[in-house]
């Protein structure tokens, strides 16, 4: 299943972070193992500063804790993807922009709620290399340089011109360093992709494709028939961008996670 429309956008740069760095916690925190029989499953920080997930397994959470790919989370007890959790967590009142701690936010309730440690390694792991697909260069209809002006660039806070829209099947940015691009990118294709394209500027970028069937790699064995007008999202990046996505391999970061227990009561 592709986890991506769960995923709040979180601008974190989880595998650095400083241990003798203040912590950013949640005042309070609920967690609940999920025991409904309600199969929604849901994600999401609010601008109030309320974090709310419904059904979720801890890999995904700890996924977006850390910004990974499914195969960058390495190790953990096999209930790891297959006990689901229910949170209901607010930031203090004195937190002004929960987008720009909600990753560490996030740490810091697994480490004190599921006592979980890690360590980083490299690992060789498949991945995709985002590179220009066309002959002479050029862009695609989608991909343009941007007309914003010059800005001190947070990408945590969001900006009349500098900002990010995400949904199921699309993806708009607007004034963005091309290299930022690809994380946002990423959790689409459940695959680290390296950037080859050379661009190093800012640009405004806007990319439609037909989401992946719920039924689609299920096994059901009635698959949906299939749809004339759909495009995949690597059929979109060169259609509308000008830019392909190629399988490699390359050594990049990987979360090991060293202990992991079910959570503390609330």
């Amino acid at each position: 299943m592709n986890h991506a429309k769960l995923w709040t956008v979180l601008v974190v740069t989880a595998l650095g972070v400083t241990a003798d760095a203040q912590r950013a916690q949640f005042e309070v925190a609920s967690v609940k193992l999920h025991t409904s029989d309600d199969p929604r499953m849901f994600m999401v920080g609010q601008p109030t500063g309320r974090f709310v997930a419904a059904n979720i397994p801890l890999r995904l959470l700890i996924r977006t804790a850390y910004q990974l790919q499914d195969d960058q989370v390495v190790g953990g007890p096999d209930w790891l993807a297959t006990d689901r959790f229910d949170i209901d967590a607010r930031a203090p009142q004195t937190t002004v922009d929960i987008y720009s701690v909600l990753g560490e936010m996030l740490r810091t309730l697994l480490a004190d709620r599921f006592k979980l440690t890690t360590h980083t390694e490299k690992r060789e792991l498949p991945v995709f290399a985002l590179e220009r697909s066309r002959r002479d260069g050029s862009f695609g209809p989608g991909l343009r340089s941007t007309a914003c002006p010059d800005l001190a660039i947070d990408l945590t806070k969001p900006q009349p011109c500098v900002n990010i829209s995400t949904g199921v099947g699309s993806l708009t940015v607007r004034g963005m360093p091309f290299n930022q691009f690809t994380p946002y990118l990423s959790p689409y294709v459940n695959r680290v992709i390296v950037d080859r394209t050379g661009l190093d500027g800012r640009y405004d970028i806007e990319l439609k494709w037909t989401p992946e069937s719920p039924a689609q790699g299920r096994g059901s064995n009635e698959p949906p028939a299939p749809d004339p007008n759909a495009v995949s999202i690597f059929t979109a990046l060169q259609e509308q961008l000008g830019l392909r996505l190629n399988s490699a391999r390359e050594m990049v970061d990987v979360l090991v996670i060293d202990t992991l227990e079910h959570p503390t009561p609330n």
